[in-house]
């Protein structure tokens, strides 16, 4: 009996089931935050919360900014608080305003903060800067399970267009 190479039902299953698991997977890429050795960085996941359109390390979003969108020293919910480079901290901190509690504490969703990786969501964040500007906080730290002991230095606050 002659071999056909024609496609046979099998084969035809065979095809449909790697179309689909291929087609799952590309699914899965373009829809999965960007990521830095399997973890989840905060650029990304501040940019799919907030709608702002900005790329690079979360440092140059202030100076990205302008022009492109307001910028300031009070906060929003749906705003961008970001922080340049500090210390271990070199490429600096993005992270969006979840809910305001009063002119001096503030609640944020961010990624990569106290665990590699990791999302927190509505974790404190407060003003400790002199002139209530903004330009110096603390924020809640995992591993404190409470503010963490650092201030750091703010640029301020980028506002959605939404």
């Amino acid at each position: 009996m002659p071999i056909s190479h024609e496609p046979g039902v099998a084969s035809m299953k065979y095809i449909s089931l790697f179309t689909s698991t291929l087609l799952a997977s590309i699914c899965l890429m373009v829809s999965t935050p960007a990521s830095a050795k399997g973890r989840l960085q905060c650029v990304p996941y501040a940019r799919s919360l907030s709608g702002i359109d900005l790329f690079g390390n979360a440092k140059t979003w202030w100076a990205q900014a302008i022009g492109r969108y307001d910028r300031g020293n009070q906060p929003r919910e749906g705003a961008v608080l970001t922080l340049p480079g500090f210390g271990k901290m070199y490429n600096g901190h993005v992270a969006v305003v979840s809910k305001i509690i009063n002119a001096r504490e503030i609640l944020l969703n961010h990624a990569n903060w106290s665990r590699p990786g990791g999302i927190e969501r509505n974790v404190k964040a407060i003003d400790v800067s002199d002139k209530g500007d903004w330009s110096r906080v603390k924020i809640w730290f995992a591993s404190n399970g409470a503010l963490g002991t650092t201030s750091y230095p703010a640029l301020g606050f980028i506002y959605s267009n939404r």
